[in-house]
């Protein structure tokens, strides 16, 4: 029986995989929010279930809480998929929204938390992206390369929080560096799990800066 299981498991990841290959072909730095729904045809595409995921969310709230604050009132998730950061991150909030561009996704994030809000959308289509200081806290975790525009991006969520954090992949560092590293008082810090190492950065939002 276990090793039914093991193969069953391993024809699965393989399927995901060959599938993330294909729904996500040319899809960096895109804006390909039809692609990236697509990707959740198959259910936690990204294997955010995974010992090493897991480990990034994690230390996520370890950096937050170390660097940022301990508790916050309104938490916005930009990227926030079907909710598994969610499930960390609603620990150090009153209140979470999660955003995602991903309509299926969205509808599991729903049952996976029921206690936070869900929002499907770009985030500069919401009719409060412009809202200065609307959230005591802002992240995007791992979203950044599929924005075509990462300074406006950066922009929108400097106004949107009181603060931001973010993370990406640290081979990513040629795209996400630089424009993260502009924004004023921004730190940072990398983490790794075994053989593969993040990035996480944050800084104060334009409300609190005056």
């Amino acid at each position: 029986m276990a090793l039914i299981q093991r193969l069953r498991s391993r024809v699965r990841e393989r399927a995901r995989r060959t599938w993330m290959k294909f729904a996500l072909r040319g899809i960096r730095q895109n804006d390909a929010h039809g692609r990236l729904d697509r990707a959740y045809t198959v259910t936690d595409p990204w294997h955010m279930n995974a010992t090493r995921e897991q480990f990034r969310m994690a230390e996520t709230n370890r950096l937050i809480q170390a660097h940022v604050g301990e508790r916050f009132g309104r938490v916005l998730e930009i990227g926030c998929g079907e909710g598994h950061q969610s499930e960390h991150l609603a620990r150090l909030a009153d209140a979470l929204t999660g955003l995602d561009v991903a309509p299926k996704a969205i509808e599991r994030a729903r049952v996976r938390l029921p206690s936070a809000t869900f929002l499907a959308g770009d985030l500069l289509a919401q009719p409060w992206a412009s809202e200065r200081g609307r959230y005591d806290l802002v992240t995007a975790c791992e979203v950044l390369y599929y924005m075509s525009d990462v300074p406006r991006f950066l922009r929108t969520i400097d106004e949107l929080g009181g603060a931001c954090l973010v993370t990406y992949f640290a081979p990513a560092a040629r795209i996400c560096e630089a424009p993260i590293m502009a924004m004023p008082g921004a730190r940072q810090a990398r983490f790794r799990h075994e053989d593969t190492e993040w990035v996480a950065a944050w800084w104060t939002g334009a409300a609190r800066r005056g």
